[in-house]
């Protein structure tokens, strides 16, 4: 699925991802890292490695538990095709 058509909008998986990670994936709370941005393979990896155990954290297991090949490719693909801008502060 690399290099396919990323949608406008985010895929249906990524709503509960909303509550920490933020809508456009910059965090809202503040142990949740920014996911906007991030590169796929990374983000790939690293969902899978929550959903098999392998990296534990007690809510992203269970939030990745469920999480299908398909929602795995398509929640990276969207995570890492959100620009992210770095300003200096005023």
């Amino acid at each position: 699925m690399a290099g396919a058509a990323v949608a406008e909008t985010p895929p249906p998986a990524a709503g509960p991802c909303a509550a920490c990670h933020g809508a456009n994936g910059l965090s809202v709370v503040p142990d949740a890292p920014n996911l906007a941005g991030q590169p796929r393979a990374y983000l790939v990896e690293q969902l899978k490695a929550f959903r098999s155990g392998k990296r534990p954290s007690e809510t992203m297991s269970l939030m990745a538990k469920n999480l299908t090949e398909a929602d795995i490719q398509q929640l990276s693909d969207w995570y890492s095709s959100l620009v992210v801008e770095v300003k200096a502060r005023p």
